[in-house]
């Protein structure tokens, strides 16, 4: 068991933390719950950054690690629009959920054609991952309501996660675009 991958197992396991932190009744924890997802998202980024550093990578990490990432960030934006309970949030989290699960299926069935690298994770989805988690970052510390600019947070959140869905969409086209011609010679 390599150091990313024990990280990786580790960011999964803060998720049913993070869960019950989010809904239990302390205002206090709304800060902890903020800090829980910060911690998963810099362990996103200082596991691949091991993995290519020390030699570490595996075909687990690599399967395991987006896995982790959306787990985080899917249950993040369920949470938030339960929470939120409007179409402005909704909409954008709909469009990063579905847009996870299209692009998934595309690279794992670019995977089984031997074409996988055609959708490798590319520079601006790396931009598009940090927008994210920041908007949902701000958004929840804009839930701590004892911070009397919590609201400003929240508002950044809000403007970022829309930033976020925008990449959402132009990363999907590319790797649509990227795996065209094998779905037209599979059509």
């Amino acid at each position: 068991m390599t150091i990313p991958n024990m990280l990786t197992l580790f960011r999964i396991f803060l998720v049913p933390l993070f869960m019950l932190f989010f809904y239990l009744p302390f205002p206090s924890l709304s800060l902890l719950t903020a800090a829980i997802f910060a911690f998963a998202a810099i362990t996103d980024w200082l596991d691949g950054y091991l993995a290519r550093n020390l030699s570490q990578t595996t075909r687990l990490g690599a399967f395991l690690d987006p896995v982790a990432d959306k787990l985080v960030v899917v249950m993040a934006l369920v949470l938030l629009v339960g929470e939120h309970a409007f179409s402005w949030m909704a909409i954008p989290a709909a469009i990063i959920i579905g847009r996870e699960i299209v692009v998934s299926a595309l690279r794992e069935w670019m995977a089984e054609l031997g074409q996988r690298t055609s959708v490798a994770v590319s520079y601006l989805a790396k931009i598009k991952t940090l927008v994210q988690m920041l908007a949902i970052f701000l958004l929840l510390i804009g839930r701590v309501h004892t911070l009397s600019w919590a609201k400003w947070f929240a508002w950044a959140g809000y403007i970022g996660l829309y930033v976020a869905a925008f990449l959402t969409v132009w990363t999907m086209l590319i790797y649509l675009r990227a795996a065209w011609d094998e779905m037209v010679k599979a059509g």
